[in-house]
């Protein structure tokens, strides 16, 4: 179970984790490490103590103009994709790539998608339709969201990929949504208009295709917005609505020394979901969560709720899958941040959702993939859908 499972994985492993690493050393304390790393570039965004945001951006500045060679998909090779993003050496980013690792699974990561509908510069960065904030402008989220993957590279991009996994990250565009939103007066949270075009476009045609997929924090949001499920922009500003205190359940705030961690939240699991079926219990315990964003309800889509946790007498969404498609499943939770607390034998690491349980969610997609290869080797979308 414990192996490497290609030359190709371990070359794109070893470059994202030199800045995990780095970022590891910023603070005597792993799981102070750990909360400076994440949020850096994930969906949580705020201001990390100094001495860890230092050592967070000299391990992002370093060789940042570099990339991790994703290697040549061979035909005929169960290889599952990684969804591309900006900021390859965030934490959730690369000990996604270490999960997939320690499960055995050959990956590669992915290029961005690029849509046929704006124009990039040499940087492959939007030079229209983009906000001063990072998101997309109204008009560009309508672009894509009604041209989908259609004409954009994505079916090249994943010849001889059999499975996807779209990590953890920023805040997606609300002018994404369904029933586009505006943007909150939020402070400290990060968006990229590139990662929300190539996301929904390979999102998109994966579910179009039954490619199988595994969508983290972020990536299930994506997998909600292109589905059509409504989103809760910011939990905090939720709850005040609401007239409910919210002790941050979901994201710690910085302790007094200005370190954070990623919060432990028990979940319940529905009964007849890919989720019971893959862990074999109605609940988890301690899950690893760093998130602002929520799903806020399906209704109305082809999604199904798969696991819930309450939180100040409300249910929150934690898991949610796809109904029409074999394997489309989201977590919002961080299990490959239970993998990587006991790779590096962080202090805390008991304190979070055990390893077999977190690398077990890994190990199915691979059985998805396998199953993907055998009955559409080519991509074609001529599987038979649960």
């Amino acid at each position: 179970m414990k192996r490497i499972a290609s030359i190709v994985s371990t070359g794109v492993c070893a470059f994202l984790l030199a800045g995990l690493v780095a970022c590891a050393s910023a603070e005597t304390g792993a799981p102070a490490a750990s909360g400076a790393a994440e949020n850096s570039a994930s969906s949580s965004n705020a201001t990390p103590s100094s001495d860890a945001a230092s050592s967070a951006d000299a391990a992002s500045t370093s060789d940042a103009t570099a990339q991790p060679d994703a290697g040549t998909p061979q035909k005929g090779t169960v290889r599952v994709g990684v969804a591309w993003r900006p900021n390859q050496k965030s934490l959730s980013y690369a000990s996604t790539c270490r999960a997939l690792e320690e499960a055995g699974i050959d990956y590669v990561v992915l290029d961005q998608v690029l849509s046929p509908d704006f124009t990039y510069d040499a940087n492959n960065m939007l030079t229209e339709g983009k906000t001063e904030a990072g998101t997309l402008t109204p008009e560009a989220g309508k672009l894509v969201r009604c041209n989908t993957w259609q004409e954009s590279d994505v079916a090249n991009m994943l010849e001889g990929i059999n499975a996807v996994v779209f990590p953890g990250g920023e805040d997606i565009s609300p002018s994404l949504y369904y029933d586009p939103e505006e943007l909150p007066d939020l402070e400290g949270e990060d968006y990229s208009a590139e990662r929300d075009v190539s996301d929904f476009l390979l999102m998109s045609y994966c579910l179009e295709h039954d490619i199988p997929l595994m969508a983290i924090c972020r990536g299930m949001q994506v997998l909600s917005v292109v589905s059509g499920a409504e989103m809760m922009q910011d939990i905090p500003t939720w709850f005040a609505e609401q007239n409910l205190v919210y002790e941050n359940e979901h994201r710690q705030l910085p302790d007094a020394q200005g370190n954070r961690d990623f919060t432990a939240t028990d979940i319940q699991i529905e009964p007849d979901s890919i989720l019971h079926d893959i862990v074999q219990t109605d609940h988890l315990d301690n899950c690893p969560c760093w998130h602002h964003q929520a799903v806020e309800n399906v209704d109305g889509t082809r999604l199904v709720v798969t696991a819930r946790t309450t939180t100040e007498g409300r249910e929150m969404i934690e898991g949610v899958q796809r109904t029409d498609k074999t394997f489309a499943v989201g977590y919002q939770f961080h299990p490959e941040i239970s993998i990587q607390k006991v790779l590096d034998g962080e202090a805390n690491a008991q304190d979070y959702l055990d390893y077999e349980t977190a690398l077990a969610l890994f190990e199915r997609l691979e059985e998805e993939a396998a199953a993907q290869l055998e009955e559409d080797p080519d991509n074609l979308g001529i599987r038979k859908a649960a």
